[in-house]
């Protein structure tokens, strides 16, 4: 008999005690203590250094298009292992004044390349901090500068540091705040101290935020200059009222806000503002002091609080300009914001909506957080309001709607813009710059961060209110982050879907797939078509005699050659259903409910197709998504991140836009799919023939969804194997070739992934450099244009 597991730890836990308290235990203490004391030391001054060989190697995977020159080294050490933890990383190369831009990346061991930020310097580098992973599988440097930066291999060194010294550099860089820091290390110890200066420091090393700036987005005289110049060509330009309700606003921030706008390269602005009758006696004398100085500032002063959307309404009544811009009252535009807005303007005059990249402002004035956003889907606004920073609007249809609504405060700008979008006809359009710099951190006071739950339910409302008006019936429920989700009514009967599984043998897999889509799905209008490439095992063969008795089960053969997409047509040809869902046959159902949900979205007419949250067997995300160009034609964005991560900004828990999912599981009308006329089984007989598939449904007009509501297993290619293997490399790259051939261009830029994030990892960071296009590019004097 086996004895229960509460039993067994009970009877480990007696032992233990017993042999705490022996005699033999208590006379060997002090040497345990002595011991551990040595092993601590040795762990604090631990220093390491590696001699460093620097081996010239290609690119990282795929990377971006440098500016300039770009040499690439392998790094290998002197020792047996790689340097991993806290390292002091030097730096010296050929003497040059220009600036060198240093990129470390970091291969934990899976493949994927994790770039690490370093400071952009003018030839040398000395002992700066950096935190690599716990374990290193390899290393490799970046140097990107002129020709004349890389004339010589530089040297480096990385030197391992203990707790003793990584605490002291850390201490010392914060010297200003000292005495605070001994009173903490006193109240705390000395591990606790080297803690929290770790955390403090850590923002440094761990993003490249500050370096992207400082690179891609600082504008210098020449581009100043330039951005005049293209102001001067433009035809009829465009009035931006720029409307801004205040209320008892910080002095240094209301001044900091009114300075980003008259600071405007672009000058046909007005600033709109109302000031919601505050009580602090600043706020008037410093938009009085404004408003003198310039005929632009219109400032109205409400004699009685009515809150943000009332205020923001005296604001908009100012107004004159064509368009609108929303601006709150602490926080700053980018001196290109309405230069841009008003290109945009110009090129795309059927719009009525306008939005950009957007970052924060933290309680040191520093930047951070950047939102590198994607251009516009309706699935991810019922989610998130990633419009609002920076939002440009037509006034007319501002006006149209009838304004801000009282009783939508904190999410009065959220409900503009869907009654904006429930009647316009035109495109919402994305500019891919950080335009807006929003001041967030505790304390910083606005409705939406101090009255989270009525911002949240505000929003809810003006979900709800828009699908209403769409004629869509569904229930906006609160989601993780302050996000929304939508769960959309059944359909009035459940439309019979043909569940395609291709197979070759592998019965266990097979098995597990069939089971879970007929035993634990929860969906009765179902069609499974297996289709069998050439299956030789008995027990399979067996396998399929029995299922052929269930009535909604039917085996076809496909015999020949593997070739994915015509197994596929065939079986599609020959069922019935009037959703097709393709299903690789290495799929496991986690969820009952995952088809009704992945049906719902199938059956909107504007959405062609929809894919699936698709899981590796430990728990980590396999698909969330495909990002055209990664990996030079196309990859599954997030890979590998824990199946709970939310992905970046909340994109894997809220269901939005991409160009492209798997066909592992995805789910289509017949009719869509026999509008595109199927899978190329031609050029594309196993690669990338979904991401053709869903090229062809997007050049169609059609959306294509991810939704995680439907989450299953994938255990990924169990019947074919590894594309990359020797027997397949040449056919895959004949693959790659015609998808470049066929979709180059659209291959090159996503709609759906910022050109300021990069295509070499598929997690987002940011691109060095950015692949977005310059306005103001041909307005740059030759030298200025070629550096």
């Amino acid at each position: 008999m086996q004895v229960p597991l509460i039993q067994q730890v009970h009877f480990l836990e007696h032992r233990i005690r017993g042999f705490e308290t022996s005699t033999s235990w208590r006379i060997t203490g002090p040497v345990r203590r002595i011991g551990r004391a040595l092993g601590g030391i040795r762990r604090l001054v631990r220093s390491a250094r590696h001699r460093v060989d620097l081996v010239r190697c290609p690119p990282v995977e795929l990377t971006d298009t440098p500016t300039g020159h770009a040499d690439w080294y392998e790094i290998g050490s002197s020792r047996r292992r790689l340097p991993t933890r806290w390292v002091a990383f030097t730096y010296a190369g050929p003497a040059y004044d220009g600036s060198i831009f240093l990129t470390l990346y970091v291969d934990h061991g899976d493949g994927r390349w994790q770039p690490l930020g370093l400071p952009t310097i003018k030839g040398r580098l000395d002992g700066h901090l950096l935190r690599l992973p716990d374990s290193v599988a390899a290393l490799r440097l970046k140097v990107q500068a002129s020709r004349e930066a890389l004339s010589a291999t530089p040297q480096i060194t990385l030197r391992e540091i203990g707790q003793a010294e990584l605490g002291l550099r850390l201490v010392w860089r914060q010297r200003e705040r000292l005495p605070r820091a001994l009173a903490y290390l006193l109240r705390h110890g000395f591990s606790a101290t080297v803690a929290r200066a770790t955390e403090a420091y850590g923002e440094q090393t761990a993003d490249l935020y500050r370096r992207w700036i400082e690179s891609y987005d600082e504008l210098t005289e020449a581009d100043r200059a330039a951005i005049a110049a293209h102001i001067r060509t433009l035809g009829d330009p465009p009035l931006i009222s720029v409307v801004v309700p205040v209320f008892n606003t910080d002095e240094g921030h209301l001044r900091a806000m009114l300075d980003s706008v008259k600071a405007q390269l672009y000058p046909n602005w007005e600033l709109c503002i109302a000031d919601d009758a505050s009580t602090a006696p600043h706020v008037r004398a410093v938009l009085d002091e404004y408003a003198k100085q310039d005929a632009r500032v219109k400032v109205v002063f409400r004699e009685r609080n009515g809150h943000i959307s009332a205020a923001s309404n005296s604001a908009l009544a100012l107004a004159s300009g064509s368009h609108v811009a929303l601006l709150d009252h602490d926080d700053l535009l980018a001196e290109h914001a309405l230069y841009l807005a008003a290109v945009a303007i110009g090129e795309h005059p059927d719009a009525d909506v306008f939005y950009s990249d957007e970052d924060k402002i933290n309680d040191a004035g520093r930047r951070t957080e950047p939102y590198f956003k994607p251009d516009f889907g309706i699935d991810l606004l019922l989610g998130q309001n990633f419009v609002s920073h920076l939002g440009v609007y037509k006034r007319e249809a501002i006006e149209a709607v009838g304004g801000f609504r009282l009783g939508f405060e904190g999410s009065q700008d959220y409900d503009l813009v869907l009654r904006i979008l429930a009647r316009t006809k035109g495109p919402v359009i994305h500019l891919p710059w950080v335009l807006y710099h929003w001041r967030l951190f505790p304390g910083a006071g606005t409705f939406s961060s101090t009255q989270v739950e009525k911002a949240s339910d505000a929003g809810r409302r003006a979900i709800a209110a828009y699908l209403e008006s769409k004629g869509v019936e569904a229930e906006i429920q609160p989601w993780v982050h302050a996000y929304h989700k939508t769960v959309r009514a059944d359909p009035p009967a459940w439309p019979k879907v043909s569940v395609i599984v291709p197979t070759r043998d592998h019965l266990a897999v097979l098995k597990t797939c069939v089971e879970g889509v007929l035993d634990r799905t929860d969906y009765e209008n179902i069609e499974l078509v297996i289709a069998d490439n050439d299956s030789k095992e008995a027990e399979t063969l067996a396998y399929f005699e029995q299922v052929r008795r269930n009535p909604r089960v039917r085996v076809i053969d496909f015999p020949g050659p593997f070739n994915y997409s015509a197994i596929n047509n065939a079986a599609i040809r020959a069922s019935t259903g009037e959703i097709v869902l393709l299903l690789n046959n290495d799929i496991e159902v986690i969820d009952r409910g995952w088809l009704k949900d992945m049906v719902k979205h199938a059956l909107r007419p504007e959405v062609g197709a929809v894919g699936a949250k698709l899981l590796y067997p430990d728990n980590t995300l396999q698909h969330g998504g495909v990002v055209l160009g990664l990996n030079g034609v196309a990859g599954h964005l997030h890979a590998g991140v824990p199946a709970d991560s939310p992905g970046y900004f909340g994109w894997l828990k809220l269901t939005h836009d991409v160009s492209a999912v798997t066909a592992a599981c995805l789910a289509m009308r017949r009719s869509v799919f026999d509008d595109v006329g199927g899978l190329d089984e031609i050029n594309l007989k196993v690669a990338f023939n979904d991401v053709d598939l869903c090229l062809k449904i997007t050049e169609k007009g059609h959306a294509i969804i991810w939704t995680p509501e439907a989450t299953l297993y994938h255990w990924e290619s169990k019947s074919r194997g590894n594309d990359l293997s020797s027997q397949h490399f040449a056919r895959f790259q004949s693959e790659v070739a015609h998808m470049r051939e066929r979709w180059g261009p659209r291959l090159d830029n996503d709609p759906f992934f910022n050109p300021n994030l990069s295509l070499s990892t598929a997690h987002p960071v940011m691109a060095f450099p950015p692949r977005r296009a310059i306005p103001w590019r041909s307005f740059l004097k030759p030298s200025a244009a070629a550096s």
